[in-house]
This record gives C-alpha cells, structure tokens and sequence, in this order.
C-alpha cells in the first residue's frame, strides 16, 4: 500500500521562488520517500536529472507553464529541450483562452503537436486543463476527447496557480475535485490516465482521488501525504 500511494505522487517543486537550494532538499525528499516523479520548471531539469539518477523517480517538467500562452511552437520547443536535458514526463498548459472561446481544432492541434514532441522523445504527456478556468463540463468534456483522440498520455485538471479573482479582489484557488476527476476519468479513453492536482494535502484526500480514478496526483507536502500513510498502513 505505502509503495503505491508513494508512486502515485508527483513530488513538485513549481513556485517561483523555489531556489536550486530547494531543489535539492526536495529532490531528496522524493528519493526518501520513492514517489513517481519530480515535477520541476524548465530550468532545473538538468540538476534534478543528475540528482535523481540511479533512482527510481522519474524527472517531469512544466510547460507553457502556469498560464498556457506560448505559441504551439514554442510549447513544441520548450518541449524538446526539456526532454534532452533529462525530463521523461511533461505536464503541458493548455491555452486556456482558446479554450474557453471554443476553438477547438487549434487546441486539438497544440495538444497534438506537443503530445508528438513528446512521444517522439520517449516522453510522456500530461495534459493541464486548468478546471478553476475551464468550468463548464461540456468543455472539460470535449478536451477529455481531443486528448484521446491524438493519444495523450494523461488528462490533468489544474496547474497549481490558477487563481480567480472574487468580486472584493481577493484570489482564491480550488484545484482539483471529485466532481471533475470522475467526469474525466469517464469521458476519457482507457489508454488515458487522469492526474488530480491543486490542493491535495493529506493522505485522505490522495486516497479520495485514488477512488476517483487518478492515478497521478501533484503534491508539495509529499512528506506530510507519506507520513501519515505510514503511520496509518505501516512502513
């Protein structure tokens, strides 16, 4: 059980202020717990690839990231430079006004492009749709089929820093849901997997997402997640 829940986790290290220092204490909170992944920004790649080999933690990278604006062949790009420096998972914004506009064959076109520089690196693709943008269940619906369509590796709800502003000013963040992981785990081909991220803190909501149909899950307090889990199941 622990080695399970462990290898759901995408252990991530996204803020900005996230320093090379950071980089390597978190690294090595990823090898002592032995999760799937590091899930770093395109600059650290290199360094977390070297701190993680002879390891089974695989190193992931953002792009497009958080916001999703770069062109597709800038994505296409930033794509191949991270997997030649090391990364073997990619978790790609989608550009959200296109979207939400309902221009669907340039989605399906930079989803497709990017899926392909990913597989033609030997890369996987997760595909962030960013839920707390992206409400309305017909268009979470239609992105769960165009990733089916040109093969994506994963469908992911949120980036992590999709905030809304309320009406007094201030920004919130929801991330993922149940409602939203169940609705793309249904709508979704069985070759894809679902990745739930954005506000998943505890062991009980990791095993939440789990019954949902995940089987990814982004986290930063993988420590906390691990812990618990061994406290409860046993080492």
């Amino acid at each position: 059980m622990i080695k399970e829940l462990a290898k759901m986790i995408d252990h991530s290290i996204l803020h900005p202020t996230k320093t090379d220092k950071d980089l390597l204490r978190e690294c090595q909170v990823a090898v002592k717990y032995d999760v799937a992944s590091v899930c770093v920004k395109p600059y650290m790649v290199k360094e977390a690839a070297e701190y993680l080999k002879g390891t089974d933690v695989m190193v992931g990278c953002v792009i497009g990231f958080p916001a999703g604006n770069s062109t597709i062949e800038v994505k296409v790009f930033e794509t191949g430079t991270a997997c030649r420096d090391g990364a073997v998972e990619i978790d790609m914004v989608i550009n959200v006004g296109k979207a939400l506009s309902g221009e669907w064959e340039y989605i399906e076109k930079e989803i497709d492009a990017v899926t392909k520089a990913c597989h033609k690196n030997g890369a996987i693709v997760k595909v962030i749709f960013e839920t707390d943008y992206v409400t309305r269940d017909e268009d979470k619906i239609r992105l769960c089929e165009i990733c089916t369509s040109v093969g994506a590796d994963y469908v992911k709800t949120s980036s992590g820093f999709g905030f809304v502003k309320d009406k007094d000013g201030r920004f919130y963040y929801t991330g993922a849901t149940v409602p939203d992981l169940k609705l793309m785990r249904q709508h979704s081909g069985p070759e894809v997997k679902v990745k739930a991220a954005g506000g998943i803190r505890t062991l009980d909501q990791l095993l939440e997402v789990r019954e949902a149909g995940c089987s990814r899950c982004g986290a930063t307090a993988t420590a906390a997640i691990m812990e618990e889990a061994i406290n409860r199941f046993g080492a």
